[in-house]
Formats: structure tokens, C-alpha cells, sequence
């Protein structure tokens, strides 16, 4: 699995852990191993004009998902070569905002890595197909994301 982590936002992040949890997440999610994810972290003034241009929404968000080749869980759709051999797939980019994500995780009591975390696990279930947009979706993937951080946590040595 290819993960990269493009850090343009100005602020230190623990990118390893944004990798190595996107792995946990792909990993639970049973996305085929060859698949590649970029995780991509700007600066408020990026994320507005991001959110702008593809949500017509003014000013920054937290995060935004960009999806690529069409990957469900347990799936890959990447192909094979002439040979036979799979092409890595395309997951796509996960935009991260961590200026927001850091007044979100005051707010919300657990701090700007939590955050991070939880947009991050968000993301990828946007770029896998999840939705919240109804209550039936909405219960879905939020309950997927929970058991997901949760289960990152554990592994951590974290609750």
C-alpha cells in the first residue's frame, strides 16, 4: 500500500501516524494492498479555495476527499497489465486542513491529533463510497468510522 503525506500546510504534523493510521483504516476496510492514497495537508487559505472551486462553499473546511479510480472495500479496480500483472489503483487525495482540525479539536475536547484522526479515518470512508447525507448512511459510516478510531486507539495503547 502506498501512502503519501504532502505536508503544504506550515504546521508540524505527526505524519507518520496520518500515515500509518490511513494504512489502518485501508487495512480494516480490506482495500487490496496495491492501492495508493495521498493525504494532502494546506494552509486555510488552500482548503477556502479548494472548498470554493469544487463545494462552491466560501471559506476552509476541514477536509475534502477527492476520489480516483473506483475502489470499493475488498475491491480493486486498478487492472492488469499485458502481462497479466495488477496495476496499483488509485484510492485518491484526502485534503486535510489542520488549522481547522485544531480549533475543532478544542472545541470538541480531544486536541488537534484526535482531530486529525477522525478527518482522516472521514476521508478515506468519502473516498471508499460512504456518505452521510441520510440517516441510514450517516449511521453507517459514522458507526464505521468509531470502530475504526477505536480500533486504532487500542492498538496504540490509546482510548
Amino acid at each position: 500500500m502506498s501512502i503519501e503525506v504532502l505536508n503544504e500546510s506550515g504546521v508540524g504534523v505527526d505524519e507518520k501516524a496520518l500515515a500509518d493510521l490511513a494504512r489502518h483504516v485501508l487495512d480494516g476496510m480490506r482495500v487490496h494492498p496495491l492501492a495508493e492514497l495521498s493525504l494532502v495537508l494546506v494552509d486555510e487559505d488552500a482548503m477556502a479555495a479548494l472548498h470554493e472551486k469544487w463545494m462552491d462553499e466560501p471559506g476552509p473546511t476541514d477536509v475534502l476527499s477527492f476520489p480516483m479510480d473506483e475502489l470499493r472495500p475488498g475491491h480493486m479496480s486498478g487492472g492488469a497489465d499485458e502481462d497479466g500483472e495488477t496495476d496499483p489503483a488509485l484510492l485518491g487525495d484526502v485534503v486535510l486542513c489542520p488549522a481547522v482540525a485544531e480549533r475543532q479539536g478544542l472545541e470538541a475536547g480531544h486536541g488537534t491529533a484526535a482531530e486529525l484522526e477522525l478527518l482522516c479515518t472521514h476521508g478515506i470512508l468519502h473516498l471508499l463510497g460512504f456518505d452521510h447525507a441520510e440517516p441510514d448512511e450517516h449511521r453507517e459510516m459514522f458507526g464505521l468510522q468509531a470502530g475504526l478510531l477505536d480500533s486504532w486507539r487500542e492498538k496504540r495503547g490509546r482510548s
